[in-house]
This record gives structure tokens, sequence and C-alpha cells, in this order.
């Protein structure tokens, strides 16, 4: 089946200080630590989800990003849970918070900080708050493999292992971070984009 049979129908990317849904600003705010930028956010867009604040840093950011993307653009009656999936990558696995844990350990290791020393976690935090129960993955990777992604992803969907998926890079280590996302539908939606290397690189090189 060709990749064009698939579509992406909304991205969300964060980075700099800066959220953007479907190449539009939708938060910024340039004099706030990270962390606070992400507080910020979630107050914003007015989420009611108390366990956010008990996340590591990766697992709000993901979290974040996937609220976003799905807003306003996303009907969750439309798939069973199993049809909707994850596939998500990143360069530092979950170091940010590795780093956080191994300090605690010199004096008291934080059971609240070890459960998120995986970096699949995120992926279970998104899950469940949408009750998704496809497949999904995580890849780390030195930089974003575009062509891997999008072959990985395809095949899901054009073999009905999922019909819909979530995708993209999100990565924290300290102060550095990205995330961006995309929702990968078959359905062609208005405003929506065939799924190719092609259109992810352009959405990638304006964010």
């Amino acid at each position: 089946m060709l990749a064009e049979n698939n579509y992406i129908t909304s991205f969300c990317d964060i980075s700099d200080h800066v959220i953007s849904k479907n190449g539009k600003t939708v938060f910024e705010i340039k004099i706030a630590a990270f962390p606070d930028f992400l507080i910020s956010a979630y107050h914003l867009f007015d989420f009611k989800y108390p366990k956010f604040y008990k996340m590591d840093n990766l697992s709000k950011l993901g979290w974040l990003a996937s609220e976003i993307l799905l807003k306003n653009s996303f009907t969750h009656t439309d798939y069973k849970p199993e049809e909707v999936g994850i596939v998500l990558a990143n360069a530092n696995s979950s170091l940010d918070t590795d780093l956080k844990y191994f300090e605690t350990t010199k004096d008291y290791a934080s059971p609240s900080l070890f459960v998120y020393t995986l970096p699949n976690i995120v992926m279970g935090e998104i899950c469940i708050r949408n009750r998704f129960k496809g497949e999904n993955a995580f890849f780390v990777q030195e930089k974003f493999d575009v062509n891997f992604i999008q072959q990985y992803v395809n095949n899901l969907l054009n073999n009905n292992i999922l019909q819909a998926c979530i995708c993209g890079w999100i990565d924290v280590l300290q102060e550095d971070y990205k995330a961006v996302l995309f929702l990968v539908e078959k359905k062609n939606a208005a405003e929506s984009i065939p799924f190719t290397t092609e259109n992810i690189e352009n959405i990638l090189s304006k964010n």
C-alpha cells in the first residue's frame, strides 16, 4: 500500500519555550525555567489532571504535547482503544531523570523518581490518560530518523495493526528539550496532509 494512504491530521511542536499546533503559535513565554514553562502551559490550557504534577519532565513534556495535539483534533469514539498506538523516539532516553535519581541514592533513593527511569513511561502516561491500548514502541536514536519512523508507522497502519498513531520525538536533558508529535490517521480529514518523509521534514524545518 502507498504511504500516501495515511495522513497527518494534526501536529504539535514544543521547543524554546514556544508551543505551536499545526504551524501556529498557541503559547509562548521566554522568561521561565523549563519546568515552570511546562506548568504555565498546563494552567493556560486549563487541563485537569492532578497526576501531571507527579510526572518527571520527560513525561510532562510528552503528556502536554499529546494533549495539545489531540485537543479539538481527535475523536476518541472513532476508534477502539486497541486501534490507537504510539511510536516515539529520542536521543537521551530517560537520562534527565536518571541523573536526578542517582543524586537521591547518595542519601535515600527516591521511589517516585525511580518509576520514571525508563523512557517509555511517557507513553504509559499518554495511554492511561486516553485509554489507548494499541501497539507502542520507543526508540533511542542519535537524531530523529524520519525515514525509519515513517516506515514503521505506515507498516502498522497499512497492515491494520493500528487505525491511528501518535508518533514523533520527545527529548529532555536539563534545560535542553524538544517535542514534536504527529497524529497520523487513515482518513483524509480537512487540512490533513499525506504522511510522507518530505512532509514530516518540511514541518520539522519550520519548527
